[in-house]
């Protein structure tokens, strides 16, 4: 009689080799510094590039994504479950780490970045794969806040980006460019004319608090412009995103004004589309009728595309403006909406701006942590700032990544964020706190690093479940 194994051995054994087998396996390390060979594309060059490999750029419903070397953090707590003799949980863990993810580019020289972008194009060459990379290295990266960084001039920033862009070469590659730079923008005004909160400031000789050196809005959208471009020239085959924020954030003309201004030149659409949701938890089934929503926008108002009313009489700029949206007016548009019936009419008044134009901007949503969908507070929980997006409990990984959605407009589901890693040490708006109600009252992990006990309830919450 053959004895059977049990499901408990069958999980020890899942976790153990697949940790055994790569799972803490590090990249190679790639010491070639050397500038590419003369005749290489520069960034001037690249409409015509763009024109040619259009074709190329695009995503197959068929496309498999990379799986990187998984996260110390993540193998470190596999062994701790398994010497606890948790192997459900250890199980889960793996298998979260060994799904599709995204690799960051967040800090270093030209030179490092371009190798270590080199290196993980490489692997995922090896394993027939497509990489979804991430480069976030703007200067005032997020304001200074959670994730404040990134690098310390325009100048400074166009060499770095251009390492990277190198880095990718022929290979085929997503890049999920410089995220929130479009939802946080220094010293920005809305299409509305209201003033955006970003305004960050340096002390003068005399002592007095004064705008940052760089810190404008035309410089932000200038150097995401050299970013496409120089990513286009470069990399002929990357497919490039831009921020287009989240469901629950910019409002529908307010994101499509921003990705026009970012991602078109003379009206001409120069990347792939935009990205939705990364490292937040709003829903799949939001974030796609929002994002569908922001395409038809941009239809409505690109020169070429829409209807030439949409379109000032004297400074032809478009009106995106005109859009209706998610926030309900009901609520003096402080509250989105997404019921069937609200969503109907906001479909309806941006057919009524298209002329008979066609929604042709695509996007991806990140869906690595929103399978519970977006967090609110306890009624009894009175937070002078809930922090919503930051490690908020009770969250689960989403739809696995996948290049075949169903949606004409939804190119991929994407795990962006990487599932695990800490938003930050979240104090729930309490002054002087460092410490997080909602965990315990621990201190959160700081942005980017490995959060075990948040990393393991992603996993038990997963939707759909891991196994």
């Amino acid at each position: 009689m053959t004895k059977s194994i049990s499901s408990s051995t069958w999980l020890f054994r899942f976790a153990l080799g697949t940790l055994v087998s790569g799972l803490g396996t590090g990249c190679a390390a790639n010491t070639d510094t050397s500038e590419v060979a003369e005749g290489e594309p520069s960034v001037s060059e690249a409409d015509s590039a763009l024109k040619k490999a259009v074709p190329s750029r695009e995503l197959d419903a068929g496309t498999k994504f990379f799986v990187p070397p998984g996260s110390s953090g993540a193998v470190k707590q596999v062994k701790q479950l398994i010497k606890a003799r948790k192997y459900v949980d250890a199980a889960r863990i793996t298998a979260m780490e060994v799904t599709p993810r995204a690799v960051w580019f967040t800090s270093g020289t030209p030179a490092d970045v371009k190798s270590s972008v080199k290196a993980t194009m490489a692997e995922a060459a090896i394993a027939h794969r497509v990489p979804v990379l991430v480069p976030y290295n703007l200067p005032f990266r997020d304001c200074a806040q959670y994730s404040a960084g990134g690098a310390t001039d325009s100048d400074a920033y166009k060499a770095w980006i251009d390492g990277f862009a190198k880095g990718i070469g022929s290979g085929k590659a997503v890049v999920i460019l410089e995220p929130d730079s479009l939802g946080i923008i220094p010293y920005n005004t809305t299409i509305f004319g209201a003033e955006d909160w970003c305004k960050p400031t340096v002390t003068d000789d005399a002592g007095n608090a004064v705008p940052a050196p760089g810190a404008t809005s035309d410089e932000r959208y200038a150097l995401l412009q050299y970013a496409v471009q120089s990513i286009l020239a470069k990399a002929p085959s990357a497919s490039v995103y831009l921020d287009g924020t989240h469901s629950a954030w910019l409002g529908v003309s307010e994101a499509a004004y921003r990705l026009y201004k970012a991602g078109f030149k003379d009206g001409v659409q120069q990347v792939q589309g935009f990205y939705l949701n990364v490292s937040n938890y709003e829903t799949t089934s939001d974030n796609t009728q929002f994002g569908t929503w922001v395409s038809m926008c941009l239809a409505a108002g690109t020169p070429g595309v829409g209807p030439d009313w949409m379109r000032d009489a004297t400074t032809g700029a478009p009106h995106f403006d005109w859009c209706p949206g998610q926030y309900d007016p009901a609520t003096n548009y402080t509250k989105v909406n997404y019921t069937p019936e609200f969503a109907a009419g906001v479909t309806a008044g941006i057919e009524g701006l298209m002329g008979g134009a066609s929604a042709q901007v695509k996007f991806v949503v990140d869906t690595s942590r929103n399978g519970v969908g977006p967090w609110a507070p306890a009624s009894d929980a009175s937070y002078p700032d809930a922090q919503v997006w930051c490690n908020p409990p009770d969250r689960g990984l989403g739809v696995r990544p996948t290049a075949s959605t169903g949606n004409g407009l939804a190119s991929a589901y994407l795990w962006v964020k990487t599932p695990g890693e800490s938003d930050g040490s979240c104090n729930r708006g309490i002054a002087g706190s460092t410490t997080d109600p909602e965990w315990g009252g621990i201190v959160d992990p700081a942005a980017g690093t490995w959060f075990p006990e948040q990393a393991l309830e992603l996993s038990k919450l997963a939707s759909p479940p891991l196994f």
